[in-house]
């Protein structure tokens, strides 16, 4: 006999990397916590923004201004900041801290440590970033606005996104959603590197050192194994209180100690040291840094006017038209650039439309989008506000674009999720994971010749009482 030839089409498919296939179990369940925690923060971030709209719009927009102006700190520390500065460069430095701590376990655990893996979502978030700043310069450059805003597109706010998500009911495979986690991760790294190189005026160089040195000596005693929040809360405040002082933005500071947190396992430890701490820090930043950030940063007054400058001056169509097109083409673009020149090919269970929702979510740029406006018309309060009005209104188009996609592909994603979720056995692991496991298969034979002798048992019963039954007289 002759042995059977090889299916070229077969092996060459086994070659082939499948965009938004299963994740492992243990990166599933990690990313079903993060983001739970994330969703609760973005319908907080959510209400947050509604609060300050009303807020500014109403009689209390008096009261409002005020307390927003309210100023408080160390002159001589260069400190004496308003409750706004507090929570844009406060507050949002526990938030890029957890940023930090993402970028960290992706790179080292998460989709971004293997580099073909990781080619996708960095593919789809430079694209989704140069795509956005390309449109806001174009219609800049085109109108003769301010050029100084070009980055104010490029980023996504993933809490924003999953609170999206919440509020609308629809459930994303976790493929897809982790996809969008590490594309926001990416996003913010970029975000970052624009913040410190771009928006960052008048260093000062002893400052900057200190507040290295200062990192150092954090790097140093979180690797030598020193313990204890007494010792890093008050470094980590002087590191901040050096960096502000520098002049690069303080909120580095948050990314750069957070980056430098041990994600590896040591001899005897079940969780690391950095997974421990974004635990207990994770729900401080979702649930209270950045819905106050939004609070006093998303208090813009809308007018008749108002909404026609958003889609009359150069900047702020720049903004709205970077978020919803720019945002939506770049990282469909790029995750399309990615399938048709690489072995990378789309899941068979998902179709492009699905990459298109999440493309359309990730155009929802809101906290760092805010942030930028302010840093980018820090000398024009009143162009900064109507930036920060097309950040809502451009971050509100994509969520209506994001949820009809989604909404039309819902049922097929109820499937999928009852397919990953489905656990027959009782075991506590879902039987997708299971498929390779020999007494997986046992259990269920198992299972299944019990309800087998069960209907046995019962049609015996029916047969029983047929023969008994001789009906009405």
């Amino acid at each position: 006999m002759t042995a059977p030839k090889p299916d070229p089409s077969r092996e060459n498919r086994e070659r082939r990397t499948v965009l938004f296939g299963r994740l492992p179990l243990g990166e599933r369940t990690f990313l079903a916590d993060a983001l739970r925690t994330e969703t609760v923060g973005g319908i907080l971030l959510l209400a947050a923004a509604v609060v300050a709209l009303v807020m500014a719009n109403t009689g209390l927009s008096g009261f409002y201004e005020d307390v927003k102006g309210f100023h408080f700190g160390p002159e001589s520390l260069h400190l004496n900041l308003s409750v706004a500065d507090w929570a844009k460069d406060g507050l949002l430095t526990v938030f890029f801290f957890v940023a930090g701590i993402e970028l960290k376990r992706e790179l080292v655990a998460g989709e971004l440590r293997d580099p073909k893996a990781a080619a996708l979502p960095i593919v789809s978030a430079l694209c989704g970033m140069v795509v956005p700043a390309l449109v806001y310069v174009g219609f800049a450059l085109g109108g003769g606005g301010d050029v100084k805003g070009w980055a104010i597109p490029m980023a996504t706010d993933i809490a924003f996104a999953l609170g999206v998500l919440a509020v609308l009911g629809t459930g994303l495979p976790s493929a897809l959603r982790a996809f969008l986690l590490t594309l926001a991760v990416v996003d913010d790294l970029g975000a970052i590197i624009i913040i410190a190189i771009f928006y960052s005026a008048g260093i000062s160089f002893w400052a900057l050192l200190a507040s290295v040195a200062g990192l150092a000596l954090f790097w140093f005693l979180h690797h030598r194994g020193v313990r204890g929040w007494y010792v890093y809360v008050p470094l980590a405040l002087v590191i901040w209180a050096l960096m502000h002082a520098s002049g690069v933005h303080a909120t580095v500071a948050g990314v750069a100690m957070g980056l430098m947190l041990r994600c590896t396992l040591a001899p005897g430890e079940k969780t690391s040291p950095a997974e421990h701490i974004e635990h207990l820090v994770r729900p401080l930043s979702a649930g209270l840094a950045v819905p106050l950030f939004a609070l006093f940063a998303a208090g813009v007054g809308v007018s008749e006017k108002a909404l026609t400058d958003v889609f009359t001056q150069p900047e702020t169509l720049g903004v709205v038209l970077g978020l919803l097109a720019g945002k939506t083409l770049g990282v469909f673009g790029g995750a399309w650039l990615a399938a048709r020149f690489t072995k990378a090919e789309l899941n068979r269970e998902l179709a492009w439309a699905d990459v298109l929702a999440i493309a359309a979510l990730s155009g929802i740029g809101f906290t760092v989008s805010l942030l930028i406006s302010e840093l980018a018309f820090s000398d024009d309060p009143a162009l900064a506000d109507e930036a920060k009005a097309a950040v809502l209104t451009g971050s509100l188009l994509a969520a209506v674009l994001a949820g009809v996609v989604l909404k039309l592909r819902a049922k097929k994603y109820r499937s999928l999720l009852d397919d990953e979720d489905r656990d027959e056995d009782g075991d506590g692991i879902p039987d997708i994971y299971e498929q390779d496991k020999p007494e997986y298969h046992l259990r269920m034979a198992a299972l299944h010749e019990a309800k087998a002798a069960e209907h046995r048992r019962l049609a015996e019963v029916a047969g029983a009482r047929d023969v008994s039954d001789d009906g009405p007289a």
